[in-house]
């Protein structure tokens, strides 16, 4: 058996604690910053953060906070924005799928159409920029119902799909409840931003 001082001297992960404050404090510092800032070339170079620090190192900064904060708010944007930027031609088939069924979301979403991949890329942008220099629960919101309108298109995917590849459209329904739970997840951090309670 490890002697207590021993365990503790190996090196290992951060503790949960200090791993959420440095969560935090990273993402109010970026926020605050950006805002306090008049240089549009910080907000676009907090928009392209994962193409130069990679998406792993966000991750290992944003992904374990909670949803209802402002870290795990800002990891499932710049999750989503990668998710847009990698795969823009099926986030943009996707939207056009689910795009009928949700009036209310497309309008909150904002999405210029005809939606094709440049215009999905283009409102992944403006969403992020949108958190540094507008309104940030406008932008939490518009990323909620882009993702309302993503699940709905998933599904519909899915369900043509299902004769065809079962096991794929089985995973296409897992993504759209995936992406139900992050239009959630955002708009009730829009709610707490509001509140003055999104930290």
């Amino acid at each position: 058996m490890l002697d207590p001082r021993e365990a503790d001297e190996i090196p290992g992960d951060l503790d949960p604690a200090l791993r959420d404050q440095v969560a935090h404090t990273t993402a109010a510092a970026l926020v605050r910053g950006a805002r306090e800032s008049e240089d549009p070339a910080v907000v676009d170079r907090l928009v392209s953060l994962v193409e130069r620090e990679g998406l792993d190192v966000v991750a290992g900064l944003w992904s374990n906070a909670a949803p209802a904060s402002l870290p795990g708010a800002l990891w499932r944007l710049y999750a989503l924005r990668e998710w847009v930027r990698r795969d823009g031609e099926i986030v943009a088939l996707r939207y056009r799928l689910g795009v009928h069924a949700a009036p209310v979301a497309e309008v909150v979403a904002g999405v210029a159409g005809p939606p094709g991949p440049d215009e999905v890329r283009r409102l992944a942008d403006d969403v992020l920029s949108g958190v540094y220099t507008g309104d940030l629960a406008v932008a939490l919101e518009r990323a909620g119902a882009f993702c309302r309108i993503l699940a709905i298109g998933a599904t519909h995917d899915a369900d043509a799909r299902d004769d065809l590849d079962a096991d794929w459209a089985r995973r296409l329904t897992r993504g759209a409840a995936s992406l139900q739970g992050t239009a959630e997840d955002l708009e009730h951090a829009a709610s707490l931003w509001r509140q003055g309670k999104l930290e």
